[in-house]
């Protein structure tokens, strides 16, 4: 057997976001002997030495914030023009992915996807405008639109976007699935009892992910729910802000901040509700991993309707109101939250990372003919 098909995948890091954790689980899971990844990257990422150790390649160029817009397009086109091996260049950068694979056509490299992992733009109002000059070049550059859910098709693809292929935010519904042991572990390890409610929370510490409003919810329940705890688990740029307001509210010891952690299919066991309050988000792995987990969630009424597993744990609240869901927590009985298996669900839904691992190989194959 040859070569395997090596494909270019375009982040800005290798860190634990959404698009980031969905690559590394499609990686882990499809045949490196057929389809081998690279990676573009800007910065040092948490996941490169893994990828290393896979046999991929980790290639890294400035980021435009760094270096400014021409330096940016100067080494886009220099990395691309010294790269002609690849045939596939996979871009994740949303609107950015216009820079991208406006570069990846002019060098000659034949097979360009753009795949749209969100539904709205971060940023200043420069950023959002110089995002949307960037994202005029995606259409007429990609050969192969890719996108999470159908919304953020539409996000980025507007009026392309049924021509679209939506690759669902696939998990390794096995390692989900809920263990009462595990949980007993994890509750251990937080000082948590049998009674205690346990509100969780895994995202990046920025905007779109509203964590402001988490706390002014928590605030509130506490009240009701003194026996409870706040985790959040993740990292970013708003993490100190809100460490802040906690302190403010003096709720220092009933909020624990974990970090960037390895085992959040673990911590998922041990919480009792999943609350995902974003501004917007293209379809959100985590809430997939704690449907997996078998975990109630209370999440915006902004995501997409597509993140609902119909398992009767998702429930849907506007961020315009905080009251509904502090009514909505105050209800909740910890010793009566119940558990169940979900992963057979999961994989009838198209959500099991083997079948969408499968799915991008065979899509690879075609493509590459």
């Amino acid at each position: 057997m040859g070569n395997p098909l090596r494909i270019l995948h375009v982040v800005v890091n290798m860190n634990r976001g959404g698009a980031e954790t969905l690559l590394m689980n499609l990686y882990r899971n499809i045949d490196r002997s057929i389809i081998q990844f690279d990676f573009l990257t800007c910065k040092e990422g948490i996941f490169d030495k893994e990828i290393n150790q896979m046999g991929g390649k980790v290639h890294r160029i400035p980021y435009i914030s760094d270096v400014g817009h021409f330096q940016y397009i100067k080494q886009l086109d220099t990395f691309f023009a010294n790269h002609q091996e690849y045939k596939i260049v996979h871009s994740h950068m949303d609107k950015m992915s216009g820079l991208v694979l406006r570069a990846a056509k002019r060098a000659g490299i034949p097979n360009r996807i753009s795949h749209s992992h969100s539904t709205s733009n971060e940023g200043s109002i420069i950023a959002k405008f110089y995002k949307w000059y960037a994202g005029k070049h995606i259409l007429p550059n990609a050969t192969k639109l890719l996108a999470c859910s159908n919304q953020a098709a539409k996000w980025l693809f507007k009026n392309k976007s049924e021509k679209a292929l939506i690759l669902k935010n696939g998990i390794e519904c096995e390692r989900f699935k809920f263990s009462p042991k595990i949980r007993g572990e994890i509750r251990a390890e937080l000082k948590v009892n049998d009674e205690s409610l346990i509100i969780g929370h895994v995202g990046r510490f920025s905007t779109p992910k509203n964590h402001l409003f988490l706390i002014e919810i928590y605030k509130e329940v506490i009240k009701v729910h003194p026996n409870s705890k706040l985790i959040l688990v993740g990292d970013g740029p708003l993490l100190l802000e809100i460490k802040s307001k906690v302190s403010e509210y003096n709720l220092t010891e009933k909020v624990e901040f974990l970090g960037v952690r390895s085992d959040v299919d673990h911590l998922l066991q041990a919480f009792d509700l999943f609350i995902f309050p974003s501004f917007y988000e293209g379809l959100p792995v985590t809430v997939i991993e704690a449907q997996g987990a078998g975990l109630p969630c209370l999440i915006s009424d902004s995501i997409t309707q597509e993140v609902d597993m119909g398992l009767n744990l998702v429930e849907f609240f506007p961020i315009s109101n905080k009251d509904v869901w502090i009514e909505r927590i105050k209800k909740i009985e910890p010793d009566k939250v119940q558990r169940f298996l979900s992963v057979p669900v999961l994989s009838k839904k198209g959500y099991d990372i083997k079948d969408t691992s499968k799915q991008l190989q065979d899509f690879y194959s075609v493509v590459s003919r």
